[in-house]
Formats: structure tokens, C-alpha cells, sequence
């Protein structure tokens, strides 16, 4: 059994260049049952929290020639962070 990414604590960093400082952008599932899911449309890279149902709750959009990093992190199997038990 391997680590369910549509768990409550999926998040998405986003890094892009804006104008030469970089800026981050976190997007989280912020209820159980809700994930986070990335879609890339042409120049578009679109980062969304979804209900069950894959109803969108939020979205954020960013051009793709900006991103510098997309960086996925799925909650963990147990719900326990990755520094230990507790």
C-alpha cells in the first residue's frame, strides 16, 4: 500500500520570477477529503483544491514561462509529519 496523495495536507509550492525576485505560492487541501490537483493548459499551469466530487473550491493560475519550481508534497500515510510520531 503506498502513500495516498488525496489526503487532508496535500500541498503545492509554487516558485515563479516576478520580475526578477522570486515569489512562492502554497496551495493546501484545508478539509479531509479534499485534494489538491495540478492541470497544464498551453501557457497556463492551473493548481486547484477539489472537493471529492472534483468539485474546484479554489484556483490559482500561473503563466508556465514564469515557474521556476512546482514542487508537490502528498501528506503522508499515517498523518504523522515527516519529523516523527505526534
Amino acid at each position: 500500500m503506498g502513500i495516498n496523495p488525496y489526503m487532508k495536507g496535500d500541498r503545492v509550492e509554487i516558485v515563479i520570477d516576478a520580475g526578477g525576485t522570486p515569489r512562492t505560492y502554497e496551495i493546501k487541501a484545508t478539509r479531509a477529503g479534499r485534494r489538491v490537483e495540478v492541470a497544464t493548459r498551453r501557457a497556463l499551469v492551473e493548481v486547484s483544491e477539489v472537493t471529492r466530487s472534483g468539485t474546484p473550491v479554489r484556483t490559482a493560475r500561473f503563466m508556465s514561462s514564469r515557474i521556476l519550481a512546482l514542487v508537490e508534497h502528498p501528506a503522508d500515510e499515517a498523518g504523522q509529519s515527516p519529523d516523527g510520531p505526534g
